[in-house]
């Protein structure tokens, strides 16, 4: 298997779990245990696009985050790809989905699942699909290739651009920048920005006040035996901060993804589980992740506190933030959702 095929958390494997850096953070069941296992969902799962839609302003020259100079002459045949579907959700909301041309695997919000699929083998990209749908640019990052296509693509002539691949919600309005001077459509670029910020911000101030529970994102992958916790830099941990959570693997000292093991899932000792909806689905369901070692041992298995979230959603880190900040921060709190 090649490291393009894999998930991107798994590049992200660098030990085990590390022991308790702070010995007084004693977990606390801070959430009703009668909530049980919630499904954190978005009341509109699409984007909502900027109107009326922008005129890009072509030709421009922008620089690649691998220093190549691509001048982009012609957007009315977009390909937006990368790990997460973030690239393709920006574009369709700078109010330029019309001009998208084929999508990610990662893309599956309503309005691009009609597109065609140009990573047939997860993520990596098909030189012959790409260029059977002749695009005029691709916006892509480093969580996509694999490289040798990239430089294929550029070879045939196609301006290749790429952006940022960091996934947090701080790095969201430069991406959204990015992506709009790449397209010539920066004034629209500094308006979505605008709203996004506002979004994020409101979803933040409607957190209740109190004790944040203690939440471990796990991701797994029943099918492959693949089984991690994130920790402080996964991205999940920003959007479990965001919600109104403590990231209970940045508690125990964890960085990025670490093998899940039930000393340190234990020694975590979330209130709640997060987890993505077909990771959830891969182990069997709650009852199949109560199974696996340790999981019943935390006060967030004795309680079958489990949140999951649609994996097209949860990390993404798109124009939808604030959204998911909001269903998030109601389903770690069992709220009803707003």
């Amino acid at each position: 298997m090649t490291r393009r095929a894999l998930p991107l958390v798994l590049l992200l494997i660098v030990g085990g779990l590390t022991a308790c850096t702070d010995p007084t953070a004693q977990a606390q069941p801070t959430a009703p245990t009668s909530c049980g296992p919630v499904t954190a969902t978005l009341p509109d799962t699409d984007v909502t696009p900027l109107v009326p839609p922008p005129t890009p302003a072509l030709p421009v020259t922008v620089s690649s985050t691998d220093g190549v100079a691509s001048t982009v002459t012609d957007a009315t045949r977009i390909l937006p790809v990368n790990l997460y579907g973030s690239i393709a959700e920006i574009v369709f909301s700078l109010g330029l989905g019309g001009n998208v041309v084929g999508r990610d695997t990662s893309t599956t919000f309503p309005a691009a699942a009609h597109l065609p699929v140009v990573t047939p083998a997860g993520h990596d990209l098909s030189a012959e699909a790409v260029l059977a749908l002749a695009p005029t640019v691709i916006l892509a990052d480093d969580s996509i290739g694999p490289p040798e296509t990239l430089r294929q693509l550029r070879a045939a002539g196609i301006p290749v651009v790429l952006v940022a691949a960091e996934q947090s919600l701080d790095a969201v309005p430069a991406h959204v920048r990015a992506i709009a001077a790449a397209l010539g459509v920066g004034a629209a670029g500094d308006r979505l920005v605008t709203r996004i910020e506002a979004e994020i911000a409101a979803a933040r101030a409607g957190v209740p006040d109190g004790p944040a529970p203690r939440v471990a994102f796990l991701y797994l992958r029943g099918t492959a035996g693949v089984y991690l916790i994130g920790g402080r830099g996964a991205g999940s941990d920003a959007m479990i901060e965001a919600a109104g959570g403590a990231d209970a693997g940045t508690a125990i000292g964890l960085a990025k993804f670490r093998p899940l093991t039930s000393e340190g899932l234990i020694n975590a000792a979330p209130d709640v589980l997060l987890v993505m909806s077909g990771g959830l689905k891969s182990v069997g369901g709650v009852d199949g992740l109560l199974k696996l070692p340790g999981v019943g041992q935390t006060p967030a298995g004795a309680a079958r506190r489990v949140v999951d979230m649609d994996d097209g959603v949860l990390l993404t880190f798109g124009t939808r933030s604030g959204r998911v900040v909001r269903a998030l921060a109601d389903a770690l709190h069992c709220r009803t959702p707003r």
